[in-house]
Parts: C-alpha cells; sequence; structure tokens
C-alpha cells in the first residue's frame, strides 16, 4: 500500500533523512514513532506530495508521488501537524470544499460531507463557524476534511499535540474506530497514543529507521535489558558500588533509599542481587523485575545507544 525505499532529503548541509526504507499494508495501523526534529514530518511531506526527496522513492497503491501525484493525492487524506481549516469557514461548507478540491463527484458530495461528520462526531457543530470551536473540534474538523473523499490511505501527524486528556482519549477513540477501513500511518512523539493505537511501530532518529516491527517484537528483541526496582532500608558507602559489580549488572541509578537496575536476562539476576543486599545487611524491602515496555525500547534506541536497523 504504501513502499518508501532509501529515502533522502537534504536541507542545505543538514540531512534531514538519510536512506530510510520502510513499508506499509494495506488496512495496517502503523506508529511512525520519534523524537522532535528526528524526520517525521518531512517523511509525511514526501509520501503526500506537499515536498520533494533529494533522492529515493516513495510510492502509494503503486503510483509513485510525483510521476502520478494526482493518482497518490486521490488515495491520500492528510492531517498535517497544524489542521489546514479556514477559521472563517462553517464546518460543513469547509468539508464542502475539500471534497470538491479532492475531485468528489456533485452526487456523492452531500453523502461524503455527511459520512466524514458521522465518523468525527461533528453534527452538534456543523453549521458553526471553525474559528468558534474547541481545539479538540478543529480537530475533529482536520481529520474530516481527510476523511471526506473516503481515501484508502489516512496519513495522521501529531494528531494529539496540545489537547486536553479528555480530547486526546476522543481522538484516540476515533483512530481506532477508523481501523480496517482505512490504511493509516500515525506520526508522532507521543508514546501512549502508538502504544493506544497501532499495530505495528517504525521507530526513526537522526533521520535513520532504528526499528521496525510489532511492539510485542520489538519488546522481545529489547527483553536483553531486564529492569529490577530494588528498595532497602539503609544504604552505605561502598553498597552500590558492590551492587554495580555484580555479574550482570550493566546500570543502575538511585533515588533516595531505591534503585532501578538494568540488567542482562538472567533468571537469577533478581536472585543474586537479593542475596547481596541480605548479606550486606542493608535491610531489604522490595525487590521486583519488569521487562521492556514501549518507553524503554524508545529511550533506548533514540537516546541510549542510537540502535540500528
Amino acid at each position: 500500500m504504501i513502499e518508501v525505499s532509501n529515502l533522502k532529503k537534504s536541507y542545505g548541509g543538514t540531512e534531514a533523512l538519510k536512506g530510510i526504507t520502510f513499508s506499509v499494508q494495506k488496512g495496517e495501523v502503523v506508529g511512525f514513532l520519534g523524537p522532535n526534529g528526528a524526520g517525521k514530518s518531512t517523511t509525511m511531506k514526501i509520501i503526500t506530495g506537499f515536498m520533494a526527496p533529494t533522492s529515493g522513492i516513495a510510492k502509494v497503491c503503486g503510483f509513485d508521488v510525483f510521476d502520478s501525484p494526482l493518482e497518490v493525492k486521490k488515495r491520500i487524506g492528510y492531517l498535517p501537524e497544524q489542521p489546514p481549516v479556514y477559521l472563517d469557514m462553517k464546518v460543513h461548507d469547509y468539508l464542502k470544499y475539500v471534497a470538491q478540491l479532492k475531485g468528489v463527484e456533485s452526487g456523492q458530495l452531500s453523502k461524503a460531507i455527511q459520512t466524514a461528520v458521522e465518523k468525527t462526531q461533528l453534527g452538534d457543530v456543523r453549521h458553526r463557524l471553525i474559528g468558534n470551536l474547541s481545539k479538540g473540534f478543529r480537530q475533529r474538523v482536520g481529520i474530516a476534511q481527510a476523511l471526506v473523499s473516503s481515501p484508502e490511505v489516512l496519513i495522521l501527524d501529531e494528531p494529539t499535540v496540545g489537547l486536553d486528556p479528555k480530547q486526546v482519549a476522543e481522538i484516540r477513540e476515533l483512530i481506532q474506530e477508523l481501523k480496517g477501513e482505512h490504511t493509516i500511518i500515525l506520526s508522532t512523539h507521543i508514546l501512549p497514543e502508538v502504544q493506544a493505537t497501532c499495530e505495528r511501530i517504525v521507530i526513526i532518529h537522526q533521520g535513520k529507521i532504528v526499528a521496525q516491527d510489532s511492539l510485542s517484537n520489538l519488546s522481545r528483541v529489547q527483553a536483553g535489558l531486564q529492569k529490577i526496582h530494588l528498595k532497602v532500608r539503609k544504604w552505605t558507602s561502598e553498597s552500590q558500588t558492590r551492587i554495580a559489580a555484580l555479574p550482570g549488572v550493566l546500570k543502575l541509578e538511585k533515588t533516595g533509599d531505591s534503585m532501578t537496575i538494568e540488567g542482562e536476562p538472567r533468571e537469577d539476576l533478581v536472585d543474586v542481587i537479593a542475596s547481596s543486599v541480605i548479606s550486606q545487611g542493608l535491610g531489604l524491602q522490595e525487590i521486583s523485575s519488569s521487562s521492556s515496555n514501549l518507553e524503554d525500547i524508545f529511550l533506548n534506541l533514540t537516546y541510549g545507544s542510537g540502535g540500528a536497523q
């Protein structure tokens, strides 16, 4: 459905994209994840034909985004980071305008607008000025304009930025409802967004793809780093050094009477640490182990060693 091959983009002497390659299959919901400045929005703009790459190929439904731009645009609904809405237009009139721009046939206009309004729950505000709506409703209008031509592919760039928790929950619920009807790329740096809505994850960092897989598979790959949470009654001057030197311990961080330990996936690591704490007379109060979650994976790949594709 979407194919990106060795895509590069340079701004002057700065490489925003350094030869990224990934694909999205029909009906998938893929999270395009990365820190600010990683190259997410640049990639989305190239896929949707808003920006030319320096080199490489991007195809949507088999059509090259620059050899056949109109064919691609017919098949894509795009919500940029800043919703492209006109504040002095009413919701219905704006959606009609967008539908006409996208080539929706006149006989299908009313149905197309009604469907987009229903999917985004804009019925109560469809005759209000967009400029008088809350930010959450404006975001819904932005999604509605992406949906109004019933595209095969839906690209959402940071759809919940700046929204309050209730509005975020509503947009997440909407994305869940759109699953199966559209192939969706959700570009974001907000980890819970991806975890709540996406089936597969592509992580980009400094213009390179550092990981792409399902969350469960990424968790297994990253399971080499287990976390152990340790709490004791007291610490001695040398106890931290002794625990850091234990076999299997890779990294530790102490906060007050608690410590977070990163270690190798050894079944006996908890026992080894607990034995050391007890033998030192530190007063073991709590020890538990947890597997890697999306935040751990993301931080390790983008702010840790840098990862590798």
